[in-house]
């Protein structure tokens, strides 16, 4: 193990020092010569890329994705899922610098639907749909390897801790939430909240604002005792391949035949996606409080909507001003109510030069801003309303389970449960000592939490 760290730590290295030397574009022309000691700024983003280099991605994303379901699914194989991620992470994150992302591709395809002038890149929606697609069939595919925010975070994991369930629940809400505003931002041309706040993306191209290069080393930090929780309780594209992946047609399965119940499956999750067997039943008293909340949860599911629709209605003025249309008509006329000498060639002088000679136009454009956000944080609040509803009605119904089994949403496919499981050993021939089954119904409470088993 502490080997494999010492590699993955030398491919982290190298692909560091060689993605930052080497140019991924040419200037066609030299940058000015100035004798004031000015110096150019840095490019904030990647230039962008040739067509046909466009189109190696998505072919490099499919041709991962593809191998990504023969490793976890056909060969079940963590230490193929671990070398796949590698090179996704060298080449989508640090070579191709975080973009195109699947990540933000949400936001171009929104801003695609309600902004009439804008044509959808096809790579943009390709990285939307593809990742999508794929967890429909074999679930979460692409967090396993070939997300490059998934394997930095995996690098980084040394001793995972388990949340409790109410806690992962509770945080599993926020990707929702960040999913939600980040299409309302893009869908009225706010902005691209999921591309501007991302922790990871400014660590890949070594530039970006310090509040964000900040916060991916915090999350780095946390990452090293919590499983991904950037993938876990942030992500907004994890959030929609999670609703994929509990209607998937294949799941992962940890044991290929028979369930001892060892529970080493279960410590060997560092994301708390395994669960453990339940009948989906209770005493008739539990049973009956149970569908009196399941009950009552129902009939407020509405009552949450419609509020958290007055909220993000009551929510639209505030949010209007992070547009800078709507900023510049602002501050034209409150400088038309009170004006303040500004000195020449001032960025708020020269902005006050270009509201006057528009002003009809800026203004209108504004209004026009306001109202159409107004209906776009409504329709937002009502969205966290329903996510928070469901969330809780999930928490509130019983399941049936016979074995120990991922989550279909929460499970990552990383298959670092197929070497925990003692039968699954046994199927590659790997001699191991079994441990005695234990009957759910006369398990011990007070027994070890898991059975141990020798190789």
């Amino acid at each position: 193990m502490r080997m494999s760290r010492l590699i993955i730590a030398a491919c982290w290295l190298w692909a560091w020092v060689w993605t930052g030397g080497v140019a991924v574009a040419e200037q066609r022309f030299p940058p000015p010569e100035f004798e004031t000691g000015y110096t150019m700024p840095g490019i904030p983003t990647p230039p962008p890329r040739a067509l046909a280099w466009q189109y190696l991605d998505v072919a490099v994303l499919v041709a991962a994705l593809g191998l990504g379901v023969w490793l976890v699914h056909r060969k079940r194989s963590r230490h193929g899922v671990l070398a796949l991620s590698l090179f996704s992470l060298v080449y989508f994150g640090f070579y191709r610098k975080g973009c195109i992302c699947a990540i933000g591709a949400p936001q171009n395809v929104a801003y695609g639907l309600f902004q009439p002038g804008y044509a959808i890149p096809l790579t943009a929606l390709a990285f939307f749909v593809v990742p999508l697609v794929f967890a429909l069939f074999a679930g979460r595919t692409f967090c396993a390897a070939v997300c490059p925010h998934g394997a930095l975070q995996d690098l980084v994991l040394l001793k995972p801790r388990t949340l409790p369930l109410w806690i992962e629940r509770g945080l599993g809400i926020l990707p929702f939430v960040f999913l939600g505003a980040g299409v309302v931002f893009a869908a009225t041309g706010s902005g691209f909240l999921i591309c501007q706040y991302d922790p990871f993306v400014p660590l890949f191209r070594r530039h970006g604002p310090t509040s964000m290069l900040v916060t991916g080393g915090v999350l780095l930090l946390i990452g090293t005792v919590i499983g991904r929780p950037y993938c876990r309780f942030l992500c907004p594209y994890g959030a929609l391949l999670k609703l994929g992946s509990i209607v998937s047609q294949w799941r992962v399965r940890v044991t290929p035949d028979h369930c001892t119940q060892c529970k080493l499956c279960e410590h060997s999750c560092p994301f708390g996606a395994l669960r453990e067997p339940a009948s989906g039943t209770a005493d008739p008293q539990t049973l009956a409080g149970d569908r009196r909340r399941l009950a009552w949860l129902l009939a407020a599911l509405p009552l949450l909507v419609a509020a958290g629709a007055w909220i993000g209605a009551q929510l639209a003025v505030p949010a209007s001003r992070l547009h800078p249309t709507v900023k510049l008509a602002e501050f034209y006329l409150e400088n038309q109510k009170s004006p303040k000498p500004y000195l020449p060639q001032t960025p708020e002088l020269l902005s006050l030069q270009r509201a006057e000679q528009q002003s009809a136009e800026i203004i209108a454009a504004s209004l026009d801003l306001r109202r159409r956000l107004g209906l776009a944080t409504t329709i937002f609040g009502g969205w966290c309303g329903l996510v928070i509803g469901a969330g809780l009605i999930g928490l509130s119904v019983r399941r049936t389970r016979t074995d120990y089994e991922p989550d279909r949403g929460a499970c990552f496919a990383c298959a670092r449960c197929f070497d925990y499981c003692p039968q699954e050993l046994m199927r590659r021939g790997v001699p191991v000592t079994l441990p005695a089954p234990v009957a759910p119904a006369a398990a011990n409470p007070a027994a070890p939490a898991a059975a141990v088993w020798k190789t």
